[in-house]
């Protein structure tokens, strides 16, 4: 099963999960400091809520969530025969989940589209609060938590 992720930043992360526990009927998959996804059944999507104060309301990323590794592996090399440009990253940690997946970009408009599947839950929301360096395709301040990566 394949479904769509939808990313969003939040002002107020208790206040968006009272929201969309009541337009989608369901509960939350996951809650962590700053972050909380949705895994709804109909329509199939991913929801992620990300604490960003001040960023409320806009779309943090996008992307697909897919069943397996070899699914990962079969679009990556499907987007490469249509001369999409991707971005390996395989085994990281991101989101409160080990995963492996790659970005694809060039859209027209700009925006990176993630293609993912989800390896195992993690205690630590990513690998690396780095200055600098990404996760979910977002530049990680020094310190950072949940606003800015999925």
């Amino acid at each position: 099963m394949s479904r769509l992720q939808l990313a969003l930043n939040v002002n107020d992360l208790d206040e968006a999960i009272t929201f969309y526990t009541r337009l989608f009927g369901t509960e939350p998959a996951k809650i962590r400091p700053g972050y909380a996804n949705f895994a709804v059944t109909e329509p199939p999507l991913k929801l992620v809520l990300i604490e960003n104060p001040g960023q409320g309301g806009s779309v943090n990323h996008l992307g697909v969530e897919v069943e397996d590794v070899e699914v990962v592996d079969s679009e990556q090399a499907r987007l490469a025969e249509h001369g999409l440009a991707t971005v390996d990253e395989r085994g990281t940690t991101c989101c409160y989940a080990k995963q492996d997946k790659f970005w694809v970009e060039g859209s027209p408009n700009g925006e990176r589209w993630e293609i993912y599947t989800v390896l195992a839950d993690s205690a630590t929301f990513s690998e690396s609060t780095t200055e600098g360096e990404t996760c979910c395709g977002t530049e990680v301040a020094e310190n950072a938590t949940a606003a800015g990566c999925c």
